[in-house]
């Protein structure tokens, strides 16, 4: 009974944690206008500026707020489609090497693209596992617009790619494949 009580009056865990994803979130949002006023030149000069602050030792949370923010405006240019708060919050959840349940047209792919190109500026390369050859493509060739319009290259390793195409794949700053098609692929994390 207290235990219901209490739950009732401070959530549950899960409440409390996805309440607490709410300041990141705001932190974003805050820079939108900003960011719609550049021009596409100086959006992707952010790029060699957020590569700046973690070589000067901030970390990949340090640049969250602005990597996101810098993401969804891209997105919104290139493929028409602007990030939702809550596609930011399972951006936030990615980059934490935590799981993130979507359901079925709640933009999984575009929400993958914010702890894509936070892990990938921070120049360890970001890897990205779907779950058959069609999707690795697609998702390269679609999402892949977004990261070349920031200066990040993108790559893709499917079945049947020769071993100098998979070793370039590799060395691309974003690499999508499958499990079955490489080691386990994971995004670099900090």
């Amino acid at each position: 009974m207290l235990g219901a009580l209490a739950k009732k009056i401070f959530g549950s865990a899960n409440d409390r944690y996805i309440k607490g994803l709410h300041n990141t979130v705001d932190a974003i949002n805050a820079l939108e206008a900003d960011l719609q006023a550049l021009d596409d030149d100086a959006l992707k000069a952010r790029t060699p500026w957020l590569k700046g602050r973690i070589e000067a030792g901030e970390s990949l949370n340090d640049i969250l707020p602005d990597a996101f923010a810098t993401v969804r405006e891209a997105a919104k240019r290139v493929l028409g489609q602007r990030h939702y708060d809550v596609q930011m919050m399972g951006g936030i959840v990615l980059h934490r090497g935590q799981i993130a349940e979507m359901k079925t047209g709640e933009g999984k792919t575009l929400t993958a693209t914010l702890a894509v190109y936070l892990n990938a500026v921070g120049g360890k390369g970001a890897h990205v596992v779907t779950v058959n050859d069609y999707l690795a493509k697609r998702d390269a060739e679609w999402m892949g617009q977004v990261y070349e319009s920031l200066g990040l290259s993108t790559g893709c390793i499917v079945h049947g790619v020769s071993d100098p195409e998979r070793k370039a794949a590799y060395g691309c700053d974003v690499t999508y494949g499958t499990t079955t098609n490489s080691a386990l692929i994971i995004c670099a994390t900090t």
